[in-house]
């Protein structure tokens, strides 16, 4: 059964989409101070926006059609719905979207319709509400299209539309947290079973970017039977799947048993993975312990403190190498923003391994000096002992989190023979996940 109180509020918000924050948030305790006015059981949690953990995937209302016009002049279409509301269509977008069988290969659900067929200067000859409420377009070649009124409605071009429909598709918003985070836990039996406690578990990940999974078995193998559940492994030239320990002659300095600082996996690839499995296999008897900073949360506290500072790491793309031999041998060597943002500004993602940053700095002179300044002041930040979370795994635990914007490290440990430290890791990309998790809001959903 479901351990985090986090976890276990999300399902009701499938169901009701009435009284939200209040009964998805009712069970949450446990939790620190805060400076912002947030509800109780997200105290702990630094909250971009007022939501809860399944915001994006709530059944919408039936939304009806009052009446339906032709802006000629304009070349769109007006459609003004019954709650007082209007939306508006252009001519091109609705011709290029006609969703009859020519125009759309239904069992794909992919467009058929060539560009090279498209007039992009369409008028309309007719445009009505049918008896079913759903809007129907004569063209000027007398091709007819008709549009579902909820269909519609998902694809407003309003800005609040646009935005709400890109939260239901990509799941952006996040929970920013610090050194009081519960960290959000699950069972293994049950998420690989359970639609819905997989579901849970993947929205946590999305929102709060670590999951912890308890009881499975201590061996190997357990991580791939887990991303099977979502879809299949990320090969890299690690393997499918690694084991960490205490190797000689290691060619990663996780394979040691020294103290591994704050990074994300793999800078060194262009595309770096975006989710990461770890299973503890057996624990050392001292130290060993893990730790984790919300890299997102620890970008807006380096945004706010010192802008010169973020804006050099945004902008600066400095070199990251690794080079040995595993699954097969390897000689990588990529270019990264130690922060990527996107075109609004927002942390999309963070690249930073100090083990793999190369001694080869493609940056003039003067920017040298600046770049060091700047990424110390990220790492401070990191390390304070308010950012960060510190846990220790034991056998059969496995964790899950965003490699993409957490940075994970470990304290050093004591190996000895007949207690080796062994943990089994993955990797996946967030567009599989993200599909699954799609998949499996669509299936709870229609179950519900």
């Amino acid at each position: 059964m479901w351990m985090s109180t986090v976890a276990r509020s999300a399902l009701p918000a499938l169901q009701r989409s009435t009284s939200l924050t209040r009964q998805a948030l009712r069970a949450c305790r446990r939790l620190g101070p805060t400076a912002a006015p947030l509800p109780p059981c997200l105290i702990s949690l630094h909250l971009r926006g007022r939501h809860t953990l399944e915001s994006a995937s709530l059944p919408a209302s039936r939304h009806l059609v009052r009446h339906v016009r032709a802006l000629d002049d304009d070349r769109q279409m007006e459609v003004e719905w019954e709650d007082g509301g209007h939306s508006l269509y252009p001519f091109t977008w609705l011709r290029d979207n006609c969703q009859c069988p020519l125009c759309t290969l239904q069992s794909a659900q992919a467009r058929a319709l060539l560009l090279t067929d498209l007039d992009i200067h369409t008028g309309v000859d007719v445009v009505e509400v049918t008896n079913d409420n759903k809007v129907s377009i004569v063209w000027p070649d007398q091709h007819i299209s008709v549009f579902d009124a909820e269909w519609l409605k998902k694809r407003c071009f309003s800005p609040a539309a646009r935005q709400a429909m890109q939260e239901e598709l990509f799941l952006n918003r996040r929970y920013y947290w610090d050194s009081t985070l519960r960290i959000p836990s699950a069972d293994f039996d049950e998420v690989l079973r359970d639609d819905k406690a997989a579901l849970t578990w993947l929205l946590a990940l999305r929102r709060v970017g670590m999951v912890y999974l308890k009881g499975a078995p201590a061996e190997q193998g357990q991580v791939a039977r887990l991303a099977e559940r979502i879809g299949y492994l990320r090969l890299t030239f690690y393997g499918h799947t690694w084991q960490v320990q205490d190797k000689p002659m290691a060619n990663n300095v996780a394979y040691t048993s020294g103290k591994l600082s704050l990074h994300t996996d793999y800078p060194a690839l262009h595309f770096a993975p975006g989710v990461q499995f770890l299973h503890c296999i057996n624990q050392a008897k001292e130290g060993g312990e893990s730790e984790v900073v919300d890299g997102f949360h620890m970008a807006e506290q380096l945004q706010r403190e010192d802008p010169e500072a973020f804006q050099t790491l945004t902008s600066l793309r400095v070199d990251f190498t690794d080079t040995g031999t595993d699954y097969c041998d390897f000689m990588l060597q990529s270019k990264n923003c130690i922060i990527d943002v996107d075109a609004d500004g927002q942390v999309v993602k963070i690249n930073y391994n100090n083990a793999t940053r190369d001694s080869v700095l493609d940056l003039p002179v003067h920017q040298v000096q600046p770049f060091y300044r700047a990424l110390k002041a990220y790492v401070d930040i990191m390390n304070r002992p308010e950012n960060v979370v510190t846990y220790r795994m034991e056998p059969g635990d496995i964790v899950t989190f965003d490699n993409w914007r957490l940075l994970h490290g470990r304290k050093s440990y004591i190996s000895r023979l007949e207690r080796l430290r062994h943990l089994e890791g993955c990797y996946l990309d967030w567009d599989e996940v993200m599909s699954r998790l799609r998949i499996l809001r669509k299936a709870v959903h229609e179950d519900l």
